[in-house]
């Protein structure tokens, strides 16, 4: 299990000038990802070191965003502004973390500009709207090669920190992670209900080649 990539909703600007800002501000590049038809969505990519990237989205006028969870969730914050909506974890076997949880798993598909189609699986998508402090869990089909992060620059810009408003306990109980479990390389702030109402992924911390950067 490790941090996939975060999920930020284009702002009023439309979705490649907030990439680009995104990209400028962090010295990464910006790459077209493509359509989600199953999400009535579509994404840029913004990949990472580290085996990460940021994914930017925008909502696509089509009906099945009206009935996709995820297109809701993207159509939501971008109305508010835009900004930070999900974060989302890989792992090795997607079935075991389902029947632990109870949830199915839904097939996701974008075909990237190339032609090189990506294919993987996913739960989690109706906690962007219950329960938006929980991570999606990812499971790639394919090559690592076609990983969205795969042509990050060796030594580039990393993510080194989350900020989430929520229960980590809660948090790692529906990961299956024990009490004491302290992730490597990315490190972890929780704001209480005490500091803020809205719950979720409130900031993102990067480390750049020059110096470290939040957004």
């Amino acid at each position: 299990m490790r941090l996939d990539h975060v999920g930020y909703a284009a702002g009023p600007e439309g979705l490649q000038a907030t990439a680009r800002s995104l990209a400028a501000q962090l010295g990464v590049r910006v790459v077209d990802g493509g359509p989600h038809p199953r999400f009535g969505t579509r994404n840029v990519v913004l990949p990472l070191s580290g085996n990460c990237y940021v994914e930017v989205v925008e909502v696509l006028d089509h009906p099945v965003a009206d009935k996709a969870v995820f297109g809701h969730a993207v159509r939501e914050r971008s109305a508010a502004g835009g900004g930070w909506f999900v974060w989302a974890v890989t792992v090795d076997d997607l079935d075991a973390h389902a029947a632990r949880l109870g949830e199915g798993a839904e097939e996701g598909v974008r075909r990237r500009p190339d032609g090189v189609e990506l294919r993987w699986r996913q739960i989690g998508a109706p906690g962007l709207r219950e329960d938006p402090q929980l991570p999606l869990l990812i499971e790639w089909a394919g090559p690592a090669t076609q990983h969205p992060s795969a042509i990050a620059l060796a030594g580039g810009t990393r993510l080194s920190g989350l900020t989430i408003a929520g229960d980590r306990d809660h948090v790692r109980d529906w990961l299956g992670l024990p009490p004491d479990f302290s992730a490597e390389h990315v490190e972890f702030t929780w704001l209480g209900p005490d500091v803020t109402p809205a719950v979720g992924l409130h900031s993102v911390t990067f480390e750049t080649p020059r110096g470290p950067v939040t957004l």
